[in-house]
């Protein structure tokens, strides 16, 4: 199980990761290493125009998120049961989802989505999960885990044009 500093540290690498590659992208950016709330980093294009991106690196095929943040969830009798999606704040905040690369003979990933997409993509994969067993959690009843996998967000790979588009004001392109 990685350790505290450890996962400090895939977190640095990925904000700095991200700053890299908008920097190939002609755009500034800047991490906030955790302090800011909101976001991790900033963006911003030669007109000044600025865009906050929140940043979610890991070292394996997966993130780890809370399905409560996402879905309204009760618990009766050991059995979850969903009101369907939470409001959430923000809903236009871009996320950079960063696979860092296992070894030396492959390359970094990243993804990018806006949250409103990513609360659709948990939400429906929290269901499905939780519906295969009829919404009870044998181990641990009151546990809220989910994931997300690459596999689930491989469409978003690369999708730098979602965070030039926003910089822009411009409607987003569909992918």
């Amino acid at each position: 199980m990685p350790t505290g500093r450890a996962n400090k540290l895939t977190g640095q690498i990925g904000e700095f990761l991200v700053c890299a590659e908008l920097g190939r992208r002609s755009l500034i950016a800047t991490p906030f290493s955790g302090n800011v709330p909101a976001f991790d980093v900033l963006a911003a294009d030669e007109d000044g125009r600025t865009l906050p991106i929140q940043v979610k690196a890991s070292n394996s095929n997966q993130w780890r998120s809370s399905a409560e943040l996402w879905l309204r969830l009760s618990i009766a009798k050991g059995r979850q049961k969903s009101g369907g999606l939470t409001e959430i704040t923000h809903p236009q905040l871009i996320y950079v989802f960063v696979a860092l690369k296992p070894d030396s003979n492959s390359k970094d990933r990243f993804f990018i989505l806006d949250k409103t997409m990513l609360q659709k993509l948990l939400a429906e994969s929290y269901t499905a999960y939780m519906e295969e067993r009829s919404w009870i959690r044998t181990r641990n009843p009151k546990s809220f885990d989910c994931r997300l996998w690459i596999s689930e967000i491989e469409k978003y790979e690369d999708n730098w044009k979602l965070v030039e588009s926003r910089l822009k004001g411009l409607p987003d392109s569909p992918i």
